[in-house]
């Protein structure tokens, strides 16, 4: 398969969502979004820590929180539930990078682990992990696909993303929000591996080279009809179809 175009979506854009009212459930739809913007996030410093306290704090809807990474001694920390949802509503969602404001310190950041409530499924801790902004990371982003592959639809055949995102391996404030995949040249039997996306200059994709990203699904209308052509007519008997021999059989 020849390299396809893809094109890097890295724009400020709005959500395309709504954001319910004190109800993180939403985070759960953005986990595949990739690292590109960066915004500011306060944290508060001098929680006790221990389930009652915690408790307390989610109640109040506040999110006990961890921030470790690059050598720094681990601090608990607390966030505003609200203040979070609105920091991560932007296009590069829950891998956003956080500057997190922690007692007149700033470290920059991004969510290492969400930890949910087994039934609720609301966030109840997060290990806020620190960064270098010059050192890579691997971050999961969105696949999109785009066009019309009339050659397929032709053919009474389907596009297919076989996955939705794809590991890249970059700086943070160089990771495109999504990979663009243009199918419109697309043809029946066509696959598009891992190794035919180009990607943008510093940008590397981690994992097999023959990962199937989109596929082109046919009807089997040929074995349809087949079938079909075998079932016996009206009124016959299905165990006398059954043994009657093939053409060209021995007698």
């Amino acid at each position: 398969m020849r390299p396809v175009s893809a094109t890097y979506s890295a724009e400020k854009t709005s959500p395309k969502f709504s954001l319910p009212r004190c109800d993180d459930s939403w985070l759960i739809a953005l986990d595949f979004k990739a690292v590109s913007n960066t915004t500011t996030l306060k944290a508060s410093t001098g929680r006790v820590t221990g389930s009652a306290t915690s408790r307390r704090l989610r109640a109040q809807d506040n999110i006990p929180a961890v921030l470790y990474g690059h050598g720094m001694q681990a601090l608990t920390i607390s966030v505003d539930r609200r203040e979070l949802r609105l920091a991560l509503s932007g296009p590069a969602g829950v891998n956003t990078i956080l500057q997190l404001s922690v007692d007149g310190s700033t470290y920059p950041a991004i969510i290492k682990e969400l930890q949910r409530h087994p039934v609720r499924r609301n966030v109840s801790h997060i290990d806020f992990l620190q960064i270098n902004m010059s050192e890579e990371i691997t971050v999961s982003v969105p696949v999109r696909l785009e066009g019309i592959a009339k050659a397929v639809v032709a053919e009474g055949g389907l596009v297919d993303a076989a996955v939705d995102s794809i590991d890249l391996r970059t700086t943070p404030l160089n990771l495109p929000n999504e990979i663009v995949i243009d199918i419109s040249e697309m043809h029946p039997h066509d696959v598009i591996h891992l190794s035919d996306v180009v990607l943008p200059a510093g940008v590397v994709a981690v994992g097999d080279a023959d990962l199937v990203i989109v596929t082109v699904l046919v009807l089997r209308g040929e074995a349809t009809a087949a079938v079909v052509a075998a079932a016996p007519a009206d009124g016959a008997d299905p165990a006398a179809a059954a043994a009657a021999p093939a053409d060209g059989a021995a007698s």
